[in-house]
């Protein structure tokens, strides 16, 4: 049953990959400075080496919730007890993702596993971290939007006061380049964020099964979330693209670079600086909003805007629900809980 598990892990790997693939790319495939395959072939390179740079961001997520106390006893039943919770927690969030990508509305991946294994913790009365929950996920991932539309807002002030007199047409052309680079980091930052957190969950699982004690992750699952969201990230977000590349704001390539600058810069410090998971989504969505917001602010379609935000405060309910019904459903169905 470890097997079935850890492979429906990966499954949610891969689907965080094609569901947040727009996150890294959609600013500079919309400003052209990449084209929609070059961009996702580099996007998912990237992902792939940035999954390999850290595993703090995978402690805090297998910190959530204290699954080895489930089965201290040792027992066969206890251990499948446990792998249901785990199942559940993933079931929640894979389901999330596949509604919000269908309607392509750019949620939260992260939130979306978090309301899965919170869900499932409440469900099966196992113990929630409810103070890991709030310091190291709950406030970072209300932080990190604000830091990235404002330092997205600055940093686009200040490229604007700096290039003022400069020729426009070439300007767009150095900042169409220069995206490249910023789309890099973009992908850097997500592989390095959005892989951790099914390496967390892995563990998980392998701590349910009684194969890990959690004190560590084993290189073999940082190499298969690797490959996973990479290859779900190469697999496209066609529909997510569209939402943030041109639905908020139609970006010109000054713009889309100081929006890709911020929010890669947030997710480093976030994930190598406090090991805390925040939305790569969140980040990049509210650094496109700050910089298009200095062209003027009604430039920035905030209807569009404000579904989103609704997607974000909905996500970690909606899948928390998915995770206790799929609980429930399970332990009505399998010996042991």
């Amino acid at each position: 049953m470890v097997i079935a598990v850890v492979v429906i892990a990966l499954v949610f790997d891969y689907t965080n990959g094609f569901h947040d693939a727009a996150n890294a790319i959609a600013t500079s495939v919309s400003t052209r400075a990449l084209t929609p395959r070059i961009a996702l072939a580099m996007a998912a390179v990237l992902n792939f080496v940035g999954a390999l740079l850290g595993v703090g961001v995978a402690q805090t997520i297998q910190g959530i919730i204290k699954i080895g106390e489930v089965t201290t006893s040792g027992d066969e039943h206890d251990r499948i007890h446990a792998l249901t919770i785990v199942v559940a927690a993933l079931v929640g969030a894979i389901v999330w993702n596949l509604i919000t990508w269908y309607f392509g509305i750019p949620s939260s991946s992260s939130h979306a596993l978090i309301g899965g294994i919170v869900g499932a913790g409440i469900a099966s009365a196992t113990t929630v971290e409810w103070t890991t929950l709030v310091d190291k996920v709950a406030i970072p991932m209300v932080i990190s939007p604000l830091i990235g539309f404002l330092g997205a807002f600055l940093f686009m002030t200040a490229i604007m006061w700096v290039f003022r007199k400069a020729n426009q047409h070439k300007v767009n052309r150095g900042f169409r380049l220069a995206q490249t680079v910023s789309a890099a980091g973009m992908s850097l930052g997500h592989g390095l964020q959005d892989a951790q957190k099914t390496m967390g969950v892995i563990v998980l699982a392998l701590v349910a099964g009684g194969y890990s004690d959690g004190e560590d992750v084993p290189l073999w699952v940082i190499v298969a979330a690797a490959l996973a969201i990479a290859a779900g990230t190469y697999s496209g977000g066609w529909r997510i693209m569209r939402t943030l590349g041109r639905k908020i704001i139609d970006l010109d390539p000054p713009r889309g670079f100081a929006a890709e600058g911020v929010a890669a810069t947030v997710l480093y410090v976030m994930a190598m600086g406090l090991h805390a998971p925040v939305s790569t989504t969140h980040t990049i969505t509210s650094a496109i909003m700050g910089s298009g917001a200095t062209r003027r602010f009604s430039a920035v379609r905030w209807g569009v805007a404000r579904g989103i935000v609704v997607a974000w405060i909905v996500t970690i309910p909606a899948a928390a629900l998915v995770s206790i019904l799929t609980y429930f459903g399970l332990a009505a169905v399998i010996p042991g809980n």
